[in-house]
Formats: structure tokens, sequence, C-alpha cells
């Protein structure tokens, strides 16, 4: 329904009264409303070929229309309508899925019309193109009625072909906001296909051109026909197998993995770094190689030495054939309900130089709904054990140093009710416990803390937000490293999310900050002092600090994790 709020009422229920959506509207327009008028009234679902020559001759009379908008949507429109009427099939297969630039593809094509126009006149296919400028031919085919036409032909990408790839992904973004160079690819859902076969038919005489698409067409015994994309994809891809490398030392071991996409690939695999961040080839084979068959994997080890220059630095990958650098990783999104996607992106990782810390050496980590902070426990030269609810034993915990549970793991392990006696234990023998967020809503048991909490919807979701101290003397600011303002700048997405609101008094609150215009909020980090341990429970973001890198973060997150080795 529509609820009227502003604007001229409409006399009538049509909201669209007074509105012009004829053909009225378009300077030299009202002809071609009278013929498709006629095609409309006129039209035989039992013969649809009739309906041709009065759609031919609107063609005509759109193509005689100044240029425009419509001029352009109309003319697609009604070359669509025409092929529906005469049952015009155009299909351009390929076999496989995917090929590189100058690769040889074996295409089928084929032609048929299924609804004959009045008089038995023709629909010759006169010629077509396999674009782009690979393949012409002049055919000259008279079409017979339900007759198909095929040829088989093994045609060669040129090796300037684009590669197929989301265009709002080919250049590096920011929060929220795309590059596009190419104002005509803006606001298209998807990158236009060069790989296309271009159709002339003529019709009763009147030229007519068609476009096909290449794709692949399989038939699979459990669904039938299945029609996938085909794409152009480069010959090489490249990746680092680290989203982010914590630089504290004068070395960093930076590894590049590089997968051939066709046989007998040769190059060079580089590291990129910035000025003053140099890297040198540090495995004891050459950076020079060859793949020799399609899927092949390499990995090679760079040694990165963070010299001078910013302390946050984005990397990057590429293998060098010839003249060309190919950069790209690929990721691939396959679910039933979609066409297949490949996403082509610059090979990225960010680096960071921190003057950093760690006490604590021996971390296990409890898993909940899925973070990336064990990665980064690692990087900080952790070693880490994913533990297991067979894990949780009083005599097991013993080794760990520190025991960090993932985000929201209390609402969705439910095993942890029969788990948080033996950690609290853990905690009591002196072992230091951190509780990273969770909602207040569905928790496996109320009661998970030593001492009560309550977990509210309070956050802060500006993450430039100020940071205050509250007790600027209190360990977690300053032992092993000593924090300042400084460390939360560059934090990412939010300050954090869903702060208890209410504590018992055993709980030390260091933080507090707010969003612009509310309240303050100090619930972001709690400390206390159980038996001979330590239990913190944060709602700050570290499973998005942590991985984006941001050097801040690692520095509290190894101040929380040391609180019970404040000697090394």
């Amino acid at each position: 329904w529509f609820e009227f709020i502003k604007g001229d009422r409409p006399k009538t229920k049509d909201p669209f009264e007074g509105i012009n959506t004829t053909w009225t509207r378009v300077e030299g327009g009202a002809p071609i409303g009278k013929i498709l008028a006629r095609v409309e009234q006129d039209f035989r679902p039992d013969n649809p070929g009739a309906s041709v020559p009065g759609l031919l001759q609107a063609m005509q009379l759109i193509k005689a229309l100044p240029d425009g908008h419509w001029k352009r949507v109309k003319l697609d429109e009604i070359k669509e309508v025409i092929r529906g009427c005469l049952g015009l099939y155009l299909e351009a297969t390929a076999e496989g899925t995917t090929a590189t630039p100058g690769d040889p593809v074996n295409l089928r094509l084929e032609c048929i019309y299924r609804a004959p126009l009045p008089g038995g006149k023709p629909v010759v296919l006169s010629s077509l193109s396999v674009m782009p400028g690979i393949f012409d031919t002049i055919t000259g085919f008279t079409l017979g009625l339900n007759q198909d036409w095929e040829l088989n032909k093994t045609v060669r990408l040129p090796e300037n072909i684009r590669f197929t790839a989301p265009y709002w992904l080919l250049r590096p973004s920011t929060d929220g906001m795309y590059t596009v160079d190419d104002q005509l690819l803006r606001g298209l859902p998807e990158s236009p296909r060069d790989f296309r076969v271009q159709w002339s038919i003529l019709v009763d005489g009147t030229p007519i051109e068609f476009e096909s698409v290449v794709a692949n067409k399989e038939r699979e015994p459990d669904v039938g026909e299945v029609w996938r994309p085909f794409d152009i994809l480069p010959p090489v891809f490249v990746e680092l197998t680290e989203s982010f490398y914590l630089a504290t030392g004068e070395h960093v071991p930076v590894t590049v993995r590089v997968k051939a996409n066709r046989d007998n690939v040769k190059g060079e695999v580089r590291l990129l770094s910035p000025p003053g961040w140099p890297n040198t080839f540090s495995s004891d084979s050459s950076p020079f190689l060859e793949l020799k068959k399609k899927g092949d994997v390499a990995e090679f080890t760079f040694d990165l030495q963070p010299y001078s220059g910013p302390d946050l630095i984005d990397l990057g990958a590429g293998f060098q054939i010839d003249k060309t650098m190919y950069i790209s990783q690929l990721q691939t999104i396959t679910y039933d309900h979609i066409p297949r996607q490949y996403v082509l992106q610059p090979a990225h990782a960010r680096a960071a130089r921190v003057d950093l810390k760690t006490n604590a050496k021996n971390v296990g980590y409890y898993m909940g709904a899925g973070d990336e902070v064990p990665e980064a426990l690692h990087q900080m030269g952790c070693q880490v054990t994913l533990l297991k609810d067979a894990d949780i034993t009083p005599e097991n915990l013993k080794q760990y140093d520190a025991i960090v549970t993932g985000i929201r793991a209390y609402n969705t392990k439910e095993n942890l009710k029969f788990q948080q006696a033996k950690l609290l234990e853990y905690v009591k023998n002196g072992g230091t416990l951190v509780t990273q967020y969770n909602t207040g809503h569905e928790l496996v048991l109320g009661d998970f803390a030593p001492y009560p909490l309550k977990i509210s919807r309070n956050r802060v979701t500006d993450e430039q937000a100020e940071i205050r101290f509250l007790l600027p003397e209190h360990t977690v600011l300053n032992t092993p490293n000593k924090l300042s303002p400084a460390d939360f700048d560059g934090w990412v997405q939010e300050r954090g999310l869903y702060f208890p609101n209410q504590w018992d008094a055993a709980y030390e609150a260091p933080l507090s900050s707010n969003d612009p215009g509310e309240s303050a909020s100090d619930g972001s980090l709690l400390v206390a002092k159980y038996g001979k341990g330590y239990y913190v429970y944060t709602g700050l973001s570290f499973f998005r600090e942590l991985p984006a890198g941001v050097p801040g973060a690692f520095r509290l997150f190894a101040n929380l994790i040391s609180l019970g080795k404040q000697q090394p």
C-alpha cells in the first residue's frame, strides 16, 4: 500500500495518475506507441512470428529518434522482443570454465529459430564475430525453420584480453568507498565480459545485431544441464601466507605462495615492500622458477627488514613473467543458488613495527564464534594451543601462562557451562583468564565470571573516540608495555561493544570512552584479582584490531595476557 506524504493528491486511486509513461513523452514517439499497441493487441501466443513485421517497423522508427537514454534502452529491449517472437536461439559455449590470455579455446556456436515469419520470409545468419577481435566470418546462411546451424572452432584468446573480475575491486578501496575510473562501469551489477559472440541476423532483410556471452554448459547426472560463466584469469596467482606481520626485531620472515593457472609458467617471484622496509630472498632456492603443471604450488620466503619509514605498511607480492607483473590472489565463491564467482584482488598484507614485550609465552585459546586472534598471538611470539573440551583439566591448564576465550564463546559453546569451574580454579591457582566480548542474550550460563557483572548493549562505535585512562598507574597500562593515548590511534571500525554496565567492586576499570554526545562508558575493560591469578573481561574489539595490525592493540593485549607473569 501507499501512504500519501506530500505533493498533489491524485484524483483517483492510481498513484501514477498524471504521470505520462507512454511513448508520447518522447519526441517523435507517438507513432511508435501506436504500432506497439497494435502489436500487443494482435499478439497470438500460437504464432508469435506474426508480430515481427510490426516490431521491425517500430525498431526502425526508434533508430530514427534523436540520441538519448530512451533510444538506447528501447532499442535493446525491442531487439530482445523480436528475438523472443522469432524463437531465435543463439548459443556460444566453450570447453572448460576458465582460460588465460593467449590460450586456445574450443568454441561451439549454435543458431536456430522456431517461429516462422508471415509468408515464409527469410531469416539469414549473415555474419558473426568472436570478440574481442578474435574471429570473423561471413556465412550468408539462410536458416531453415527448426533446423540447427552449428560451428565448432578453436580460437586463441588475445594476450591483452581483460581478466574477469568485479570492476569495483580492481583498485584499493577505503572504508565504504570504491575507486572506479571508468565512469561507464559505475552502477553496473557486474563487469562486462569481453569474450562474446556478435551475431548479425537479417530478418526479412532488416539487419539486427545480437550478442551472446561465451559460457560453459555441461550435463550433470544429479542436476541436469548446468551453465557456468567462462572466466579469463591470470596465468599465475600469488598470495601472502599471513594477513599481518608483526615486526618486533630486525628481521621478519614473509612467505609468498605462487600457484600456476596454466602449464609451463616461468618467472620470478617478488615481495613488494615500501622504501625503508627492504627485503631479500632468504630461501635456499632461486626466486626464479618454473611451474610445469596447472595447479602446481610453490612457496618462497623473504627476509623483511624494518629499518626505517612508517611503522605500519602495506605489503604486496608479484610474479613477473617477461615484462608483466602479476599481483593478484584468487578467491572463489561457490554456492548452488548463484553463479560461481572469481574475485581477483592484489595480494596484500600489513606489517607493523611495534615496540612489544610479551611475558606470556604459552597461551591456550578456546575458540568461540570464530576469530583470528590466535594468529595474532602467534605473531606476538606466543606458543598458541587451540583448546578442546578434553584439554580443560586442572593438570593440563597448569602449563599455560594465560587462557583466552574467543568472541561470544559463552553464547555459542554449550559445553562451557561444564568447563567454567575448572577455568576459574585455574585462575585461583595463579593463572590469567582473558574473556573477550559476549552478548547478554542467551548466555550458556549466567555466572561465568568470578564476581558479578552484567553485560549491556553499551558500545563505542567511533573508532576515533577518545580513550581516557581512569587508572593511569594500573598494571595493564604499564607492564610490560607502557601505554599512552597514542596506542589507541589507528583503530578500525569501532572501539568495542557489549560493555558491562554493572560490576562488582572487585573489578577495576582502567579505561573510559564514549561516542560523541553520549555519556561515558567505563566497562570496556574490567580486571579483577581472583585467588592467586587474574580475571579479565573486555569488550574492546581485539578481534578486529589485531588482524588489522593496530600496534597499540597488540601492546595492550600483551599486557593482558602477561598479568600473571610480571617478570619474563
